[in-house]
């Protein structure tokens, strides 16, 4: 008999490739509700008919570390095939009221996130309330003069007390896990830390970090840090669940990374995400510009620290200082490698970005005006003057045209695991909606690229910020064409709300 089964969207005559079962063929992928409801050769009609021919089909990439949260940001990840992007390093606070607002604004791309300890220990230690108004890049430059010795200094007792209390109820109010950037306060203290982590293994959640010090040199190395995160999932049970090993590594990282990889064999839950460049954005704020020793420590010059949204490089400390004091929530790169000239650092780079099992984030930045501040519109294209790391536009292209097709260093399946059902495999204890995401199956989501094997590839650069990935030519969010014939539906909010369900 014939097949009269009707469907939504049929996407045809792609390479459809499911990362966590091999499956890898020439197919069509029925779609009906939001949901893959078929898987081969269909002769069913579809309201809308999507050809595919010489394109790999295959999940949407599911981004841990992306701090853009606004609508210019999600379409900007869109090019680079995201379909969900979760704030789960800085994390959010109050966390209901942050989920209420991205509901009412409208989502591109799902999104979700983590509770900031950080801006608890803010709030906590120096009376600084989380502003719901404000973006969390926004409120991370906030305490630039680190009152209350929110960044420096040891929190008594009752302070931990309490710090913990506004991290259990973020947990409660839905935060997928706890996002810790210790490298932001690197005065916590371990009892602290033990507690959160503490927190993190009695409710299931995994822990976001930012390591406390990032130096090639002891006291105070990336090595100590990482033997920390080591000795709390051990003593704690928690998971630990490392952010941007490439930055945070800097030069000593073939030292973690077989410390790391020691510690998962013995059964640690450790994890660990990279992004494929040597170049870092945060807050010029951030404490670890001001230490002494930074150029002996981390083995870069003042000059390699670049406010965004003008370029101007740093001569010195007190240059850093004067911009802290100006604005300090400005967002800064960080140049610590150069693997554009020197194959040494591409070497190193290489051993974060390929950790085995290691899951491909962004660390995405949000986009900002020529004044330094967030953008929030939603003009298509994004004006010219904004400016953002590129990572924000390009990190999954990059990761997959350079790591996969040009320098052929990882095999497509293995590629597109660590975009999909390795960061979605992270959150599936403690987000059970993450099962019916990063894989092409029937009855899962239907968060679905389609993108040109020869052609796809990051674009943007420093002096080019704005220029969207090229090659995915077709996205869907629940279903839901973001992207279309290498075009953005700027109108479409099909995002959704991924939030951890609610404890009898």
């Amino acid at each position: 008999m014939p097949d009269t089964t009707t469907f939504d969207t049929i996407i045809r005559a792609g390479r459809v490739i499911d990362p966590e079962t091999g499956f890898d063929e020439v197919a069509d992928i029925g779609i009906s509700n939001g949901t893959i409801s078929a898987i081969g050769a269909l002769a069913a009609a579809a309201g809308t008919e999507i050809d595919a021919t010489g394109k790999v089909v295959c999940p949407g990439f599911i981004d841990l570390h992306a701090h853009g949260q606004t609508i210019a940001a999600d379409w900007m990840q869109a090019f680079d095939g995201v379909t969900t992007s979760l704030e789960l390093e800085v994390g959010v606070l109050p966390v209901a009221d942050w989920y209420e607002r991205q509901a009412a604004r409208g989502r591109a791309l799902n999104y979700g996130a983590a509770v900031s300890w950080v801006f608890a220990r803010k709030a906590v230690m120096a009376g600084i309330r989380p502003d719901p108004a404000l973006h969390p890049m926004e409120m991370m430059g906030q305490g630039a003069a680190d009152e209350g010795g929110w960044s420096s200094g040891t929190a008594t007792h009752d302070q931990v007390e309490r710090i913990c209390a506004v991290v259990a109820d973020g947990l409660a109010a839905g935060g997928i896990g706890i996002g810790i950037p210790n490298g932001y306060a690197p005065g916590a203290g371990v009892k602290e830390m033990s507690r959160i982590c503490d927190i993190a293994a009695r409710t299931g959640v995994p822990t976001f970090t930012h390591i406390p010090w990032m130096s090639n040199v002891d006291p105070q190395s990336s090595e100590e840090s990482y033997l920390r995160i080591i000795g709390y999932a051990a003593a704690t049970g928690a998971h630990m669940h490392i952010c941007h090993l490439n930055s945070t590594s800097l030069q000593d990282i073939a030292r973690c990374r077989d410390l790391l990889l020691k510690a998962q064999a013995m059964g640690l839950a450790i994890t660990v995400e990279a992004y494929p460049y040597g170049t870092g954005s945060t807050v010029v704020s951030a404490a670890f510009f001001v230490e002494p020793g930074f150029v002996q420590r981390t083995g870069t010059g003042y000059d390699s620290i670049e406010l965004i949204h003008n370029r101007h490089q740093m001569t010195g400390p007190g240059d850093v200082i004067a911009a802290r004091e100006e604005d300090p929530g400005s967002l800064v790169a960080w140049h610590f490698l150069d693997v554009e000239d020197n194959p040494a650092h591409r070497d190193l780079l290489d051993l974060s970005v390929l950790f085995p099992g290691g899951a491909i984030a962004s660390d995405a930045m949000p986009w900002v005006a020529p004044d330094g501040s967030i953008f929030r519109g939603a003009q298509w294209p994004l004006p010219a003057d904004l400016s953002a790391h590129p990572r924000s536009a390009g990190t999954f292209t990059r990761f997959l045209s350079q790591y996969s097709f040009q320098r052929r260093e990882i095999g497509l399946r293995e590629a597109l695991a660590k975009c999909t059902t390795i960061p979605a495999g992270i959150l599936e204890g403690c987000l059970p909606a993450m099962r019916r995401k990063a894989r092409v199956q029937v009855g899962c989501d239907a968060d679905i690229i389609a993108f040109d094997p020869d052609d796809i590839a990051d674009r943007a650069t420093f002096s080019d910020m704005t220029a969207p990935a090229r090659g995915v030519e077709t996205m869907l969010v629940g279903g839901t064409p973001v992207i279309r014939s290498g075009r953005l539906d700027p109108q479409a909010r099909p995002g959704r709300a991924l939030r951890r369900p609610a404890k009898a």
